[in-house]
């Protein structure tokens, strides 16, 4: 049993396939500069208006959209013209075919509650407090837990804390020590107690998440950092959409 951080990894994101790839280099002479990301929302988005077909339109419109400025003078390429574009009008759901997975470790239950409110465009697969034993004497030594920044610093109110989960904890071996199974005894960990996800969401999900539960914009402490964590992963491998999150921010 521990105070525990929040941590947040990319586990793995769109990638364009091999045969594409292949196709690629095939129809063309020249290596054009685009994320997979990129490509993948060109082709969606050009599908809607292009006589083209999807697996044609990078090879074929490719040059036009990545090799010249914007023609908005707003930035970048042609090809962020037409995302900002798309984004403006909201037809974001060109953006849905971009997706990433993430391992989220040592946030609260109170955060998953709040986390699993944002469905559609997410999957969640998430530690069992049913299936996974959180006894003091158990391979997890107890449950873990999260503390809000708002309590951290004051003595007074850390002190009431920790001996809550610490009471908790008895309890929790008590009722186990009692012959009570693990999915009933659960009844009395907090909404503290950590917990541990995988979660898959498509672009469009999170910055409509992004714009929900971003810092400043009234969203709990836990999440909102959630929410900074999981634009920063994002933007890491697909940085054209930092924009994108901006744009949610305004």
């Amino acid at each position: 049993m521990a105070e525990t951080k929040m941590n947040v990894s990319l586990l793995a994101h769109t990638k364009l396939s091999g045969q594409f790839i292949e196709k690629l280099k095939a129809e063309q002479d020249f290596a054009m500069p685009f994320t997979n990301g990129q490509a993948v929302a060109l082709s969606a988005i050009r599908t809607c208006y292009s006589p083209g077909k999807p697996s044609e339109i990078v090879a074929k419109e490719g040059a036009k959209y990545f090799g010249n400025k914007a023609s908005d003078g707003a930035g970048g390429t042609e090809a962020d013209r037409l995302f900002r574009q798309i984004v403006s009008s909201k037809h974001t759901s060109t953006l849905e075919h971009i997706s990433f997975t993430f391992a989220i470790e040592g946030v609260s239950r109170a955060l998953l509650a709040q986390l699993t409110r944002h469905r559609v465009g997410f999957s969640f697969s998430v530690q069992s407090q049913r299936y996974v034993r959180f006894g003091s004497g158990d391979r997890s030594c107890g449950f873990d837990y999260v503390v809000p920044e708002s309590i951290k610093g004051k003595i007074g109110a850390e002190a009431v804390f920790h001996a809550a989960m610490k009471a908790d904890q008895a309890d929790y071996d008590a009722l186990r020590a009692n012959g009570i199974n693990s999915e009933d005894a659960r009844a009395v960990l907090p909404n503290a107690a950590a917990t541990n996800l995988v979660m898959t969401a498509n672009l469009r999900a999170l910055l409509d998440f992004y714009a929900k539960r971003r810092p400043g914009n009234g969203a709990q402490g836990e999440i909102a950092h959630l929410a900074e964590e999981l634009k920063s992963a994002v933007i890491s491998v697909e940085p054209w959409t930092k924009q994108f999150f901006e744009m949610g921010a305004k």
